[in-house]
């Protein structure tokens, strides 16, 4: 523990149970001094197991569909009542696609699921900070930080429409990290994450395979939600106030290899064994 948040105040969204990316993070933003308030959609709280959490923390649980701006404002406004003042940090941990879901083909999308998914994935982020610029519930030099997936940038077919959604969403962090930065000196990132096995990630097909291949192809091996969790707390704190408007691989250099020994070897035990 460095205490790297000692005094800092923020909201963390989408912690559904142990598995969570977002749940490593409020534990390790608890360890770290931070004091926040733990959010997320009534129906993923009835799923999950945000209450036991919030007890670890010490904190409350918000109920908010981030798609709507009157439950974003109610979150901001009595995220700032419990907390006694302004955010220094937001995690954006949110995104869901209908079509993934229900497992529908990429050439046979349901148009209204697809706008959906980006509505929740993506959409909701800018709603965020639009939201919270409007109530000016943000500190100077605040960081809000928002999950996100190499799928943005190359294609993984059974990621569907969520690389869309996950698209538009670092588009928006740019965006309106250029406007929090003009005027509150405010850092808007994304952190593309290795595949992590979270209730989210294990709903894509084939993900067993991928994390395999994607272990191999990354010279560090991929990264843990608790390795993401120790990132993401390096955002929030001090130490990164001139990070902005960046999409940040954390992926044990899945994103900048090639290809790698492992899976020449790999290749050559498959030929071999033919």
């Amino acid at each position: 523990m460095y205490n790297l948040l000692k005094g800092k105040r923020g909201i963390i969204t989408g912690a559904l149970d142990e598995n969570s990316i977002a749940w490593k993070i409020a534990l390790k933003a608890k360890e770290e001094g931070a004091e926040f308030t733990l959010t997320n959609a009534p129906i993923a709280m009835r799923m999950g197991e945000i209450n036991k959490l919030a007890e670890k923390c010490g904190t409350i649980i918000i109920p908010a569909d981030a798609t709507s701006l009157e439950d974003i404002e109610n979150l901001y406004k009595k995220s700032e009542e419990h907390l006694g003042g302004k955010l220094d940090f937001v995690l954006h941990s949110i995104g869901m696609s209908p079509n993934v879901r229900k497992k529908k083909d990429y050439g046979d999308l349901n148009y209204e699921w697809f706008l959906k998914a980006i509505d929740i994935s993506a959409l909701s982020f800018h709603k965020m900070m639009q939201v919270g610029e409007k109530l000016d519930v943000f500190n100077d030099h605040a960081s809000i930080v928002a999950l996100t997936y190499i799928a943005a940038q190359r294609t993984f077919p059974d990621y569907s429409d969520m690389a869309q959604a996950k698209a538009v969403l670092e588009s928006i962090a740019r965006s309106y990290g250029y406007r929090l930065g003009k005027s509150k000196k405010i850092r808007v990132n994304t952190v593309s994450q290795s595949p992590t096995p979270t209730t989210a990630g294990t709903g894509v097909g084939g993900f067993d395979i991928f994390m395999d291949y994607a272990d191999k192809m990354s010279p560090l091996g991929n990264a843990t939600a608790e390795d993401c969790a120790d990132y993401v707390i390096s955002l929030f704190s001090d130490l990164t106030r001139k990070v902005t408007m960046q999409n940040l691989y954390h992926d044990g250099g899945f994103s900048s290899s090639g290809i790698t020994d492992a899976i020449i070897e790999k290749f050559k035990a498959e030929e071999v064994g033919k």
